[in-house]
C-alpha cells in the first residue's frame, strides 16, 4: 500500500468509531474523527461488553481502563415480572471469563467514551455534520454542514443508523422501526431494592420487560425498560420523559421494578429501529461500521461489541501485505456481513421471546434457559482476531 501512511477520515466518534481510530492509529495510519456533536457529554446510560469485544479492548492497551471504570456482573437473572422470583439463573464472574476470554462488564457509556478518547492520540473535530461523500480514483473528498470539507485516503463510516456516509455507499434505505419503544436511566443503587445483588439482571412479563445491571463499579444501576409503543418514534439518545411514564407502563409490577423506576431522577425516552441488513458496505476508498452497517435492536446486547470487532478486523485487513485498499475493505465486508447479519436478526426475534405471557410459551421459554450459555458462546466467546488469521491463511 506504499510507504507513505495513508490518511482516514472517521466520520463519527462514538464507541465503534473511536476504537476504529485508536486501532488505525496503531497500525501506523493518519486519523482524523469527525462528529456532528457540538460538545461531547453524557448522554446515553448503560453499555454491556462481553468478552468478544473485551478481546479487541485487550489488544489494544485499553482493557484494564475500561474494567476499571466499569462493573464486573457476576452473575445472569431471570425474574418473573409479577412476583419477582427467579426462575433461571447462572455464574458469570470468573466463569464467564474463562469461557468467553473476557470478562462480561457493565459500563456507563460516557465513562467508556472518556477511557477511548483518552486512548486516541488527537481531539475529534466537533460541530461537523457530514452532508455528502465524494470519492475519486486518488482519494475522497467529504462535505460538511458548516460549508467546510475534508480529504482523505480512505473515509470510515461509523456515524450510526441514520449514515450520511451509508447513503454514498448504498443509496437511500428506510430503517425499519420496531412498535417498541424503551425508557432508560440511572438510578443510585441504595435506592434499588436488592440492588447491591444484581449483576445481568431480566424482568420478563407480557409485552414488557426490563435489562438491568450495574455500572460505574456499583454505584448506579442502569435499566433499559421495553414496551410495545407504535406512536413513540422519535429515535434520539437526548429524549427524555417524565419518570412517571415509566411507572404507569409498568403498573402491576413487582416492587423491585416500580421503586427502581420511581426513583430515576431523570428517564430518557427513545423509539427503536433497525435496518434490513445491506447487500454493500463498500466502495473502493469508502466502509462503514458498526450502527452505520448493521443497526441492530439491543436484544442482544451486542450493539457496541459488534462495533468494536468491526473496528479490529477493519484495522488488520488494512494493514495486510499484499492487499490494495480496496481488496482489504472487501475482505473485511465479507469477515463481518455473515455473523452481524445473524446477531441482527436473533436480536429482532429476542424481543418477542422476552416478552411472552404467563403460559405454557412462557414455561416452554424458561425451560430452554437451561441451555443459553452454550447458545450465546458463538457470539460471546469469539476471537475476531483467530477470524482473521484463518480468513488469510
Amino acid at each position: 500500500m506504499g510507504s507513505a501512511p495513508l490518511r482516514v477520515a472517521v466520520v463519527g466518534s462514538g464507541i465503534g468509531g473511536l476504537t476504529a481510530a485508536i486501532a488505525l492509529q496503531a497500525k501506523g495510519f493518519e486519523v482524523e474523527v469527525y462528529d456532528q456533536a457540538g460538545e461531547l457529554s453524557e448522554i446515553g446510560a448503560g453499555v454491556s461488553l462481553g468478552g468478544n469485544g473485551m478481546r479487541v479492548f485487550d489488544a489494544l492497551g485499553l482493557g484494564q481502563a475500561v474494567r476499571d471504570v466499569a462493573s464486573n456482573l457476576q452473575r445472569i437473572e431471570f425474574h418473573h415480572w409479577k412476583t419477582g422470583d427467579i426462575f433461571y439463573e447462572h455464574p458469570m464472574g470468573d466463569w464467564y471469563d474463562e469461557k468467553m476470554g473476557g470478562p462480561f462488564l457493565g459500563a456507563h457509556r460516557a465513562d467508556l467514551h472518556q477511557v477511548l478518547l483518552a486512548g486516541f492520540d488527537g481531539e475529534p473535530h466537533l460541530g461537523k455534520r457530514c452532508t455528502a461523500v465524494h470519492e475519486a480514483p486518488d482519494g475522497v473528498e467529504i462535505e460538511f454542514a458548516d460549508a467546510t470539507t475534508a480529504r482523505a485516503d480512505i473515509v470510515v463510516g461509523a456515524d450510526g443508523l441514520r449514515s450520511a456516509v451509508r447513503r454514498h455507499v448504498t443509496g437511500p434505505n428506510e430503517a425499519v422501526f420496531s412498535a417498541m419503544s424503551c425508557f432508560r436511566g440511572l438510578v443510585p443503587i441504595d435506592k434499588v431494592p436488592g440492588g447491591d445483588t444484581f449483576g445481568l439482571t431480566f424482568f420478563l412479563g407480557p409485552n414488557r420487560h426490563l435489562v438491568v445491571y450495574p455500572v460505574r463499579g456499583g454505584e448506579l444501576i442502569n435499566f433499559v425498560a421495553y414496551v410495545p409503543d407504535p406512536e413513540w418514534t422519535l429515535e434520539s439518545w437526548s429524549s427524555k420523559c417524565e419518570p412517571a411514564d415509566a411507572v404507569a407502563a409498568f403498573e402491576g409490577w413487582n416492587d423491585t421494578v416500580t421503586t427502581m423506576l420511581g426513583n430515576v431522577e431523570e428517564t430518557g425516552r427513545w423509539a427503536l429501529y433497525d435496518r434490513e441488513p445491506l447487500r454493500k458496505w463498500s466502495t473502493e476508498r469508502v466502509t462503514l461500521l458498526g450502527d452505520a452497517a448493521h443497526p441492530m435492536l439491543p436484544h442482544a446486547g451486542q450493539g457496541s461489541n459488534q462495533a468494536v470487532e468491526d473496528a479490529a478486523a477493519l484495522a488488520e485487513y488494512l494493514t495486510t501485505d499484499g492487499l490494495s485498499v480496496a481488496e482489504a475493505l472487501r475482505r473485511y465486508e465479507h469477515l463481518r456481513k455473515a455473523r452481524t447479519r445473524k446477531i441482527q436478526m436473533g436480536s429482532r426475534g429476542n424481543a418477542a421471546c422476552f416478552q411472552l405471557p404467563d403460559g405454557p410459551a412462557a414455561d416452554e421459554r424458561n425451560a430452554r434457559l437451561v441451555a443459553l450459555p452454550d447458545n450465546v458462546a458463538w457470539i460471546h466467546g469469539y476471537d475476531v482476531y483467530a477470524d482473521i488469521r484463518d480468513s488469510l491463511s
